[in-house]
């Protein structure tokens, strides 16, 4: 294994001093055949200035790129698919090389937990390869890559919600929530983020102090009503009726006091 490894670099060193450019190019498109990308990508660069201007440099820069995608460097390869474009912007290969732009941005979206920049630009570049390419074959995957962008950013922020709940900080939980029902409208998990504002809410109130516990119920009631607007047919409706009922006989409990308070005076 140690003798191949040498022998191999070996190999390459001498294609790399060699002064047969043509040659040289022939052997970097069969490192890049044979999926040794790192061997393609240096012998590629050190041709850049040699064949620039000339028919074989598109093609050069087109592999040059992908060198650098397959090898999972996808900062780079996205600034080299740019790069291509600006100089080849007629290139028959246009139109997959913005797609694959595009894709690096996808590829380069992190795990759910951190910050989500580039899940937001994979979004905007594939729209943007939409609207700029309306009869790609492309488009189906680019929308279905949207939609996965759109769903991770919605499983973040019910997360962070969630995390609220969890904590105790209800109020601040009841209005992630309704941000993320705002946010994500069509949503298959609406009537869910619905109902955590009605508890969150109802949790918020029980825990407030009496002078503040009549509006705050209210709260809970109100928002009871809109989610029978929005979710007539719930599964999750018996339960956000409940905690309707108990505040609003929270509130008649409240009013009783003050009237009995009242009358002593």
């Amino acid at each position: 294994m140690i003798f191949g490894t040498l022998a191999s670099c070996s190999k390459f060193v001498k294609i790399q001093k060699s002064k047969d450019y043509d040659y040289k190019l022939a052997k970097a498109d069969e490192y890049f055949s044979n999926k040794k990308y790192r061997f393609a990508q240096q012998l590629y660069e050190e041709l850049f200035p040699v064949f620039k201007g000339t028919q074989k440099f598109e093609d050069l820069y087109y592999k040059y790129a992908y060198c650098f995608y397959y090898d999972e460097f996808y900062r780079d390869a996205e600034n080299l698919f740019k790069g291509y474009l600006e100089v080849f912007p007629n290139s028959t290969k246009a139109e997959e090389v913005d797609y694959m732009r595009a894709y690096c941005f996808y590829q380069l979206s992190p795990k759910l937990e951190l910050e989500q920049v580039n899940t937001l630009k994979a979004m905007g570049m594939m729209q943007t390869f939409i609207n700029t390419h309306p009869g790609s074959e492309r488009n189906k995957e680019a929308t279905e890559i949207i939609d996965k962008c759109r769903e991770k950013l919605e499983m973040k922020e019910y997360r962070g919600a969630e995390l609220y709940y969890n904590l105790g900080e209800f109020r601040a939980a009841a209005i992630a929530f309704s941000t993320l029902l705002n946010n994500y409208p069509e949503s298959a998990s609406g009537e869910k983020y619905k109902l955590m504002v009605v508890k969150a809410y109802y949790k918020f109130a029980k825990l407030s102090i009496l002078d503040k516990q009549e509006e705050r119920f209210e709260k809970v009631v109100s928002e009871y009503e809109d989610f029978v607007d929005r979710y007539p047919e719930s599964k999750f409706l018996s339960e956000a009726e409940s905690l309707s009922i108990q505040s609003q006989n929270q509130i008649k409990a409240i009013k009783n006091e003050q009237t009995s308070s009242s009358s002593k005076r």
